[in-house]
């Protein structure tokens, strides 16, 4: 079977040396977890000077796979995990900036080390969309497989007796545990290493999300800068209203940024309402009574491949799904009924599901509202199920133009006793100009579950994809100013979650923008239904939303109006804000910048106004 492959002479020697197994199906794969025992198994491995190291538990349960990591760090993923060991052009820690040594003795130390664990699970997949992706493969230990089988359903996994002839990978990832202790102090590391034809990742964790899940974007992130498109950091639904309208909206953002919320059902109280958010000062709670909602047609959760073989003459981006499978955080989730039918579908699935940091019983039911405990009476903050998209109800699997490409900030709660850049209201219209700026910058947010941050208003960087990229930034600003340009009728907002103004909200603006958008039936507002923005930022803001008859209080659009916040509170937000662009922006004022990316740069950093936004031209 290996003969299918063509494979760098290195890797050929490397598999000549162990028992290879090629996954037969998705079954033979969960088989492999539990080789040695039928209910549980451990992950460990024999690590010099240490000794035995055990990474993580994994427990066979009724509905699925439970892991869970012994180390609280590893159960999110870390920011600075990533290493460029090649020459290659990046804006990115080299390997040697970073550890002070050439990476070359450490990349055969790990083909060594794989060379003797004697059986190796070999895997093909395509990375990206299983149409018009990427031929790749991982090569791992046996005891890794639950990583192995993490991957197989957040790609397009080819069983054994699928592949096709002269099967030649673009990319190959390579997994290496102990190096974790043994080269990095304990960190996340992994380490790209961008060949001729090939990108070599190595995996030195066995956490899914820098490796398996975002290491596979860096790949598709990686070869699209050197062909001219973008693999976006967004979900995608196709929303129906109650009238049969059909309408897209494409939601982009960094990591809790409300992408996976975008495509779930609106939760509700215990009495059918809608608790649109509780005010922090006065516990004043504001409900909403929405009898019929609209029906979700889920494209994309987290990555959307924007290829240039899918444009089309509309005008409009269009996209696809560059995943087989979605990496659900949970942790929204407290107890049964707040969404009943994710809740169904994980407690009883077609075929058994991998959950991750939470407390699933060997022979039990793993629930997705039982966390795993950090600490005693803390749960992990970032509970994970892989989802299968196939599993996925009312699923779309054709590429699709999008109507709206919203962006979505965490945002903290916001007083004249507490300033912040609270300040976002539920949802603002931004011209492309703008749209493009806030994509550049792309606030990490306020208390965000996924990975481990610091305090203070961070940026994931441009796109909110650039944790993931290992190339140069400014190209990756240029693509997007491109994309925009090339699309001019799809359209953007900008939603905030968590906090407006005092009022906490969770995830509440993003679905009721939503139900509000699509039930209007058109992307475009008339001028008088408008009105800027108190800080220019954040372009305008609708003058009054009304939902199945119900208006939301002007304090949720405009947070300045809330008696609890006022103008000068919400400036000192607004000046937080405007900073932080300051920041972050300058680093892209170089001569590698598109002259019309230059010029709307040069119109933030003169204190432009809103108009002077919406005058850029763009055709």
């Amino acid at each position: 079977m290996l003969s299918k492959f063509q494979l760098p002479v290195d890797v050929q020697e490397l598999l000549a040396k162990v028992s290879v197994i090629i996954p037969e199906n998705r079954e033979h794969l969960l088989n492999l977890i539990f080789a040695k025992s039928t209910t549980s198994s451990e992950v460990s491995y024999e690590v010099p000077g240490i000794g035995k190291v055990l990474e993580a538990t994994v427990a066979r349960c009724k509905n699925g796979v439970a892991v869970n990591y012994t180390d609280v760090y590893m159960r999110r993923r870390d920011p600075e995990c990533m290493a460029i060991a090649d020459e290659k052009e990046t804006d990115k820690a080299r390997y040697h900036e970073k550890y002070g040594k050439d990476f070359a003795p450490l990349r055969q130390k790990s083909l060594d080390w794989l060379a003797e664990q004697g059986e190796l699970i070999v895997m093909p997949f395509i990375a990206g969309n299983r149409k018009i992706g990427y031929p790749a493969l991982i090569i791992a230990p046996v005891n890794s497989a639950f990583f192995v089988a993490a991957l197989a359903d957040l790609q397009a996994f080819i069983p054994k007796y699928e592949i096709p002839d002269l099967f030649k990978p673009k990319a190959i990832i390579y997994v290496a545990p102990p190096f974790r202790h043994t080269h990095f102090e304990g960190k996340q590391v992994v380490v790209h290493n961008r060949l001729t034809d090939m990108h070599e990742l190595f995996s030195y964790n066995l956490y899914p999300g820098p490796s398996a899940k975002k290491g596979v974007y860096s790949i598709l992130l990686n070869i699209g800068e050197e062909e001219g498109w973008v693999t976006l950091h967004c979900s995608t639904v196709k929303v129906i209203t109650p009238y049969e309208h059909e309408f897209i909206i494409m939601h982009e953002g960094a990591s809790g940024g409300g992408k996976s919320e975008m495509i779930q059902d609106i939760h509700r109280e215990p009495d059918g309402r809608i608790l649109i958010g509780e005010n922090i000062v006065t516990q004043e709670r504001i409900y909403l009574q929405l009898s019929e909602v609209c029906e979700l047609y889920p494209i994309t959760d987290d990555m959307g491949l924007c290829h240039t073989k899918l444009q089309n003459d509309s005008k409009k981006l269009v996209v696809v799904d560059a995943e087989d499978g979605w990496f659900l955080r949970v942790d929204h989730l407290k107890h049964y009924g707040t969404e009943p039918n994710l809740e169904q579908l994980t407690i009883h699935p077609p075929e058994p599901l991998i959950f991750l940091n939470l407390d699933g019983q060997p022979n039990a039911t793993c629930l997705i509202w039982e966390h795993t405990m950090d600490a005693p009476n803390k749960p992990c903050p970032n509970p994970r199920v892989i989802m299968p998209r196939r599993f996925v109800r009312h699923i779309i699997n054709e590429p699709i133009e999008v109507d709206v490409r919203s962006f979505g900030v965490r945002t903290p709660p916001t007083t004249r006793e507490t300033p912040n850049y609270g300040i976002i209201g539920m949802i603002h219209i931004l011209p492309p100009a703008l749209a493009w700026l806030w994509r550049l910058v792309a606030p990490r947010g306020h208390s965000n579950p996924s990975i481990i941050t610091g305090e203070g208003l961070e940026s994931e960087g441009v796109g909110s994809y650039w944790p993931f990229a290992t190339g140069k930034m400014v190209p990756q600003a240029n693509l997007l100013l491109e994309q925009i340009i090339n699309t001019p009728k799809t359209r953007y907002k900008l939603i905030p979650n968590q906090y407006i103004g005092a009022y906490k909200v969770g995830f509440v603006p993003g679905w009721i923008a939503r139900e509000y958008l699509s039930r209007r039936g058109s992307v475009y507002f008339k001028p008088e239904h408008l009105e800027p923005a108190r800080c220019p930022l954040l372009g305008l803001t609708i003058k009054s939303i009304k939902v199945e008859g119900c208006f939301l209080p002007k304090g949720l659009l405009r947070v300045n109006e809330q008696l609890e916040v006022g103008n000068e509170a919400y400036d000192k937000g607004a000046q937080i804000l405007a900073d932080f662009f300051r920041r972050e922006l300058k680093q892209f004022q170089t001569p590698e910048l598109h002259p019309l990316a230059r010029e709307i740069i040069d119109i933030f950093m003169a204190d432009g106004t809103l108009d002077d936004y919406t005058n850029v031209n763009l055709a």
